[in-house]
């Protein structure tokens, strides 16, 4: 009875689902515990919503950081498609808590406005090319977090508004 209870709640949380997510970040995570924490976070997502993850290019590091910034802002903003309501995550961004992302990500799937894109900067932040294109500017924290580690906060957070979404009891 365990089983078919268990099984039921996924039929509903699946049929539940909310449009498709996509995340846009600058560089591949190098680092393995970086990597394994976003996988998990990504697994467990892709239980109720599909998201897509790209990757784009950072910038030669022999470049100035102003000239980086510029450089994997254009790659940032050629990878947007024109479907993509892009939520760049940038330090001076709107800070929300994340029953209020919940909130969001639910007012963008009621509304036909397009698919929700996270977008993470890399190592040395964002060029204003990409803020010009953000449909929202957030904030994950106050402190300035390393372009990884913004990531996997960044996905946990996606999973923990679909939990409050879904009113399985993991955000308390």
């Amino acid at each position: 009875q365990a089983t078919a209870s268990c099984r039921s709640r996924q039929t509903i949380w699946r049929d539940m689902a909310g449009k498709p997510l996509r995340c846009i970040s600058v560089g591949k995570l190098k680092t393995p515990f970086w990597k394994d924490a976003a996988a998990h976070y990504l697994t467990r997502i892709k239980r109720w919503r599909h998201l897509e993850y790209t990757e784009v290019r950072d910038g030669d590091a022999a470049l100035p950081p102003d000239q980086r910034n510029a450089l994997e802002g254009r790659r940032i903003v050629e990878a947007l498609a024109p479907q993509d309501v892009a939520l760049v995550l940038d330090e001076h961004g709107q800070k929300l808590s994340s029953p209020q992302l919940a909130a969001l990500l639910r007012r963008l799937d009621q509304e036909a406005r397009g698919r929700a894109c996270f977008v993470v900067g890399g190592a040395w932040g964002l060029d204003d090319i990409v803020r010009q294109r953000a449909f929202k500017i957030l904030s994950l924290s106050d402190m300035t977090l390393p372009h990884e580690l913004a990531r996997v906060v960044l996905l946990e957070q996606i999973y923990r508004a679909e939990c409050i979404l879904r009113k399985v009891p993991y955000h308390h």
